[in-house]
């Protein structure tokens, strides 16, 4: 038995709605590089004609490459740990996968198995997000993790002392990865439901949001993320270029979300806003 995996080249703006994409076709495990992502399956049990749709329907607005090779069962191990680095984000926090056996200790370490969901840690806007998260005080607070991914914003929430964390997404894969990362980590104060914020009720407003996803989705759900937050609260912001802050500055204003500070990191940024 074989693994088949799939190659994609692409611009970083695309990579993470092409990797959701991608996953729709079969693939089960996707890691993030450092010219796309690559996708892998057991076999060659994948949708052919809806991966090559994929590749006709961004290949107008994104340069992309797919290539396929074939990876032998006993060689898997060997093959995702050699894709899978540990990450560390100013030298305050580890994000790891379980096989990765580091013996510096830091202050905050996270084990995720990213397998079909986004957010390891390996992307600039997460490693943005985790950075400027560790500056906000969650002690105590209820916190909204919009988007989640593999959970490791609501994880990191958990060890920076939130009360409870309330955590969505939109793909049925991440809320199921996201509860087993959850679960790895201790973290029994993190609640992750199916579905968008606009079609969720929460019964708190919350102290601090985070919000790692893309502009557009960020634009349009800006009025949502100043709803569900509370007078004086925080929602950190990033999946978005530098060239982005003004738009994103302006739709905030809209609904009294003021700046205090912003980060960039090779050409990706994060904005912290606080509600007025």
């Amino acid at each position: 038995m074989h693994y088949t995996c799939l190659k994609v080249d692409c611009h970083p703006e695309y990579a993470e709605i092409l990797m959701a994409e991608i996953a729709e076709a079969g693939f089960d495990t996707l890691m993030e590089t450092e010219t796309g992502f690559e996708a892998y399956i057991e076999g060659d049990q994948f949708d052919a004609l809806l991966v090559e749709s994929v590749k006709e329907k961004y290949s107008h607005i994104s340069p992309l490459i797919f290539s396929f090779s074939h990876v032998e069962k006993q060689n898997w191990n060997e093959e995702w740990e050699k894709n899978v680095e540990p990450i560390f984000v100013d030298d305050k926090c580890l994000v790891r996968a379980e096989f990765h056996k580091i013996e510096k200790k830091y202050p905050y370490e996270i084990i995720i198995t990213p397998k079909m969901s986004f957010g390891t840690g390996h992307h600039q806007t997460t490693n943005l997000m985790l950075k400027n998260q560790m500056a906000i005080d969650h002690r105590g607070k209820n916190v909204l993790d919009a988007g989640c991914g593999t959970a490791i914003l609501s994880i990191m929430a958990s060890k920076l002392g939130a009360l409870q964390v309330e955590a969505f997404d939109i793909d049925e894969w991440s809320v199921a990865n996201g509860n087993e990362n959850t679960a790895v980590n201790g973290c029994s104060n993190i609640n992750i439901r199916l579905g968008k914020i606009s079609e969720l009720s929460f019964e708190n407003k919350f102290e601090v949001i985070l919000a790692n996803i893309n502009r557009n989705i960020l634009l349009a759900e800006m009025k949502n993320y100043s709803e569900a937050l509370a007078a004086g609260g925080h929602l950190l912001l990033s999946g978005f270029y530098e060239k982005d802050i003004h738009d994103l500055k302006n739709e905030a204003a809209k609904f009294d979300l003021l700046e205090t500070h912003r980060d960039a990191r090779e050409s990706w940024a994060c904005l912290l806003l606080q509600k007025r």
